[in-house]
């Protein structure tokens, strides 16, 4: 199964503290960020400390994501740095055409020809923030086999649509639902925009529980205290939990017979039931609700 991803960090990439402690968060994802959080000024000091930062650092308890700058600004120093350092994926900002990940995927794949990693190690994901993107989002998903998820950037989308966050996120609805077909018609991850009101505990979860609704595998989160709410949300129930087993158990006595049909407490079970059951026993383990052993 795809790893989890119900959470993904943004870190300031100038941040050398938050760099250091990135992993004690307890994300599923870290993404360092060289674009909106880092100033002019700081653009090269940031790349060398995140570049530094990967490879000093033991991040194997996270997915580590950096997102770069524009191709067009310092893009491609980024991402050489990034490659070299052994980032897992590369986050276009502001994505709007399928061409921009061709782009980005080209100049990976220079940096990993010229320094000897195999070509694909370096996976990408997008990040739509306009109204463009939201209708290109079909073909960005599609554009490149690096790509392993898209992702909702909501206030410079908002902003583009001439409108403002509001609590109900109905000014969002279109756009989260046509990023989230786009990914599953790829068979890609989708990631939730950030809630920026760090202080209002309820409206979070009451997004957080709306989005798992829809369908996205996680959210981007700013604060480590939105971590544990998001996982609480992103967790089984015990109903759940016992039904995936049942499945699992069932898939496990059709194996030992040698029989390709999967029966459990009488009742046939079909492909999307076993892979809902699988899901669940996957967010089950990462909650720590269950071991390997109780399957």
């Amino acid at each position: 199964m795809e790893r989890l991803r119900r959470t993904m960090m943004f870190v300031p990439g100038a941040n050398a503290a938050m760099l250091r402690d990135a992993p004690l968060y307890g994300a599923d994802s870290i993404m360092f960020d060289l674009e909106d959080a880092v100033s002019l000024k700081e653009k090269d000091s940031a790349r060398t400390l995140v570049h530094f930062a990967l490879k000093t650092f033991d991040y194997s308890s996270v997915e580590t994501v950096v997102r770069i700058n524009s191709l067009d600004t310092v893009g491609v120093q980024d991402i050489a740095a990034m490659v070299l350092a052994g980032v897992n994926v590369i986050r276009l900002p502001k994505t709007e055409t399928a061409q921009d990940i061709v782009d980005v995927d080209i100049e990976i794949t220079k940096v990993e020809e010229a320094n000897g990693i195999k070509v694909g190690t370096t996976k990408m994901m997008a990040a739509i923030e306009s109204a463009e993107g939201v209708l290109n989002a079909r073909e960005i998903a599609k554009a490149s086999s690096r790509l392993i998820g898209i992702a909702l950037g909501a206030e410079d989308y908002v902003t583009n649509m001439r409108t403002r966050r509001y609590p109900d996120g109905q000014e969002l609805f279109f756009a989260r639902s046509f990023i989230l077909h786009s990914a599953r018609a790829a068979g890609i991850a989708a990631i939730d925009t950030v809630y920026s009101d760090v202080d209002n505990e309820a409206g979070f979860l009451k997004e957080v529980e709306m989005i798992k609704q829809l369908g996205f595998d996680g959210k981007s989160v700013i604060n480590p205290r939105q971590i544990p709410l998001v996982n609480k949300v992103y967790a089984p129930t015990e109903k759940e939990i016992q039904n995936a087993k049942e499945v699992i158990w069932g898939i496990r006595e059709a194996e030992a017979k040698g029989s390709g049909v999967i029966s459990v407490n009488g009742k046939m079970v079909d492909k999307p039931i076993v892979e809902r059951a699988e899901r669940v026993i996957a967010l089950a383990k990462a909650a720590k609700l269950i071991s390997e052993e109780d399957i």
